[in-house]
């Protein structure tokens, strides 16, 4: 069976993106899964660069490294390659949404919270890094039992 391709998406892949690419790459690991995760961001501004030191700190903590991710730029040709995208606010998903040339593609991007609510971006807050986190792995938990059924 082919290797399954999971996208998260943020604004900037420093923040929110990266902890949901590392919670989930490590889950899918721990549960046997053959899934290829990445991330990448709307906007280009920190393509190469590591994520956020805090997201990098907060994650730690938990027992997650995110340390070797590097941002990269969300494109179009992202929506063939991933089987599942997951944006993390309304925002995102509009930009992703607005170069998707067909159903298929627009039938693999979603919201990464299941109940139509934003991920709150913490760049401009380090008090919200931890519940972020928190709100992130949480959802990670179910989102990888929920994808096993549904990317088979």
């Amino acid at each position: 069976m082919p290797k399954k391709k999971i996208l998260m998406v943020c604004l900037g892949n420093i923040c929110r993106s990266p902890l949901a690419e590392g919670i989930v790459r490590q889950l899918a690991a721990d549960a046997g899964l053959n899934w290829e995760i990445a991330s990448a961001g709307t906007g280009n501004w920190h393509v190469g660069q590591p994520a956020d030191k805090r997201s990098i700190a907060v994650a730690k903590s938990y027992g997650y490294d995110i340390s070797k991710q590097r941002a990269q730029h969300f494109n179009s040709s992202m929506l063939d390659e991933f089987d599942q995208i997951l944006v993390m606010d309304k925002n995102n998903l509009r930009d992703v949404l607005s170069l998707a040339e067909n159903d298929d593609q627009r039938k693999k991007v979603s919201l990464f919270l299941s109940e139509n609510l934003d991920v709150t971006d913490p760049y401009f807050d380090d008090q919200l890094f931890d519940p972020v986190f928190q709100t992130i792995e949480d959802r990670a938990k179910k989102l990888v039992e929920e994808l096993k059924v549904k990317l088979g």
